[in-house]
């Protein structure tokens, strides 16, 4: 039973991976296509703003599938050393969550602002 349990969970894992790979890349192109339309047509900082902050959107999700696989990667083969690592991990991709929904709500509140 446990070798079953085991290979699904590392299964998951390269699923889990692979679609956050696919998040990144997806996000990564748009965010790549809507900075150059900017350029090419001379918009204001505020296009590209819009632009970060939905890129922003896209990394948080990618961050999060990763994080799930690497808990499963965990938990199917649990040792000090791979829990140490995951929580060295947990914590930079906290870290950079952290920003990146700070500049989103900012980003939100200043559109509320100028709307108004």
């Amino acid at each position: 039973m446990k070798g079953w349990v085991t290979l699904v969970a590392l299964h998951a894992v390269t699923i889990m991976h692979a679609m956050a790979l696919i998040v990144v890349v997806y996000g990564t192109l748009q965010a790549f296509l809507l900075a150059a339309r900017a350029m090419l047509r001379g918009s204001r900082v505020r296009h590209f703003d819009t632009g970060y902050v939905q890129y922003a959107r896209w990394l948080i999700t990618g961050l999060t599938f990763q994080l799930a696989a690497d808990i499963v990667e965990t938990s199917v083969a649990p040792s000090w050393d791979s829990i140490g690592q995951l929580a060295a991990i947990a914590a930079i991709r906290a870290f950079v969550n952290y920003f990146l929904e700070r500049d989103i709500k900012e980003h939100s509140r200043e559109g509320d602002a100028s709307n108004q």
